[in-house]
């Protein structure tokens, strides 16, 4: 399968695909696209807008799947409002939802978080993150270890440096110290699960 991987991050989602699919990531950051080719070398990567590669490029990828940044969609931003910080979400997200829905003729998902607000429904959900798609992937609930989730939900509060290096130690990468970097990638398994699914779905069925 050919498979476009935006806003690809260090590649979480990208952990457990294995190397039988030509892979095309796109990441804006340098610093976080160098750590992502060192860990995925035979994907082919391009250090560029996501959303400008994606309206150019998509249709030349049987599977596109997006992540774009949830900061401003979070359910934290009810707390973030009432200490002063204010923002607009950013509409890219559903920029590129509306996009994908209306001209992309392959497979694709746009992953997220659940939105503080109520606009377009997604339509699955695994664990905490929201998946917008053209395909019926069932939906399943919390199967694995958040090891990313903020000391407040927690009953035990843990240092930065206890929090970072759990998060090593789950995703196997340990030449990263940036908290953001590694609580910002989706859970190896779930990336896993969406592409099993999406490999079971031939193209005549998917048409």
């Amino acid at each position: 399968m050919n498979i476009l991987n935006l806003f690809a991050g260090i590649g979480g989602n990208r952990t457990l695909w294995g190397d039988e699919h030509e892979i095309t990531a796109v990441e804006n950051n340098e610093e976080i696209a160098n750590i992502y080719q060192k860990r995925f070398p035979n994907d082919l990567l391009y250090l560029t807008d996501a959303y400008d590669y994606c309206l150019e490029h998509h249709q030349e990828y049987n599977f596109v799947w997006a992540s774009p940044p949830c900061q401003t969609h979070s359910c934290v931003n009810h707390f973030l409002n009432a200490q002063g910080l204010k923002r607009y979400p950013d509409m890219g997200l559903w920029k590129l939802i509306i996009y994908l829905r209306q001209f992309h003729k392959g497979f694709w998902i746009v992953e997220n978080v659940k939105p503080y607000y109520d606009f377009i429904k997604s339509n699955f959900t695994v664990d905490r993150h929201h998946f917008w798609s053209n395909l019926n992937i069932q939906s399943k609930g919390k199967r694995y270890n958040d090891i990313s989730i903020c000391n407040a939900k927690l009953k035990t509060r843990r240092t930065e440096k206890e929090h970072i290096k759990q998060m090593q130690e789950y995703h196997g990468i340990y030449d990263v110290n940036d908290r953001f970097m590694l609580s910002s990638c989706v859970k190896p398994e779930i990336g896993k699960y969406i592409l099993d699914s999406v490999n079971t779905i031939t193209m005549e069925e998917f048409l």
